[in-house]
């Protein structure tokens, strides 16, 4: 049958993966580095994904293709359809590849190892994937299996001295600010998805004690009602000069 559907031009396309998240329906994957139409049954051809492409690569076209498949596309999202691998070191954009790192334990000894032989204190990391911008995780990836996820204001970090050790360290991050972010809307149902299609055991919210702030509670708070599951959730006020002014569980 002949009907709308989405067209990828390959020579335009630089691999940066923005479609894929924007894809409701998981038609898109990364394939060598570049995005591709895993199946005609999957894609609705509403186009969900021309705004979020910055190469101008993608766009609606009308040929044959097979009829939409909304029951198979429900399918996929159950069997988590995006691909699991991040792509290739040489394809695509590094500012938004799936990492997730080597065993903590193992690389704060690592790193504490090469520092005291250089003679420097030992200050280890404690992210444990990248990216962390909420805009930009992907909400299928390996390293939100039997995750506690910390939904940190991006200035937490910096108030609170003590961050890695005291918030993050084991815990998986996304970051965002409800003041200056204009898509907190998206932030919910982001945030929603990541909750209702993986194993999260768990979720942490890090916010500053002034009031634009507690769009972060409030965003956390939305997409774990919108997920339906009943999580432990931990809310942290900071203070602006990194004390804690509130921690507790609901």
């Amino acid at each position: 049958m002949k009907r709308k559907i989405v067209q990828i031009d390959q020579d335009k396309c630089n691999g940066c993966g923005l479609c894929i998240d924007a894809c409701h329906e998981r038609a898109i994957e990364l394939v060598d580095g570049k995005a591709r139409l895993v199946g005609d049954i999957y894609c609705d051809g509403l186009g969900d994904c021309l705004g979020e492409c910055p190469q101008d690569a993608i766009r609606i076209v009308e040929r044959d293709a097979e009829e939409y498949d909304e029951a198979a596309v429900r399918q996929r999202i159950r069997a988590g359809a995006k691909s699991e691998k991040p792509p290739a070191v040489g394809g695509g954009c590094p500012g938004v590849r799936m990492i997730q790192f080597d065993d903590p334990e193992s690389a704060a000894t690592a790193s504490k190892a090469s520092r005291e032989a250089a003679g420097q204190p030992p200050a280890p990391s404690a992210l444990r994937q990248w990216p962390i911008q909420l805009s930009l995780v992907p909400e299928n990836a390996p390293y939100w299996q039997d995750a506690e996820i910390l939904v940190s204001a991006d200035c937490v970090a910096y108030a609170l001295g003590d961050f890695a050790d005291r918030l993050l360290r084991g815990r998986r991050l996304v970051v965002a600010c409800p003041k200056l972010d204009q898509r907190t809307g998206d932030y919910v149902e982001k945030l929603t998805a990541i909750i209702r299609d993986n194993p999260v055991r768990g979720l942490a919210v890090a916010y500053m004690e002034v009031p634009c702030c507690h769009g972060m509670r409030r965003i956390a708070e939305e997409a774990l009602a919108a997920s339906g599951k009943a999580l432990p959730l931990r809310l942290v006020k900071v203070g602006l000069r990194g004390d804690i002014l509130e921690d507790h569980s609901l």
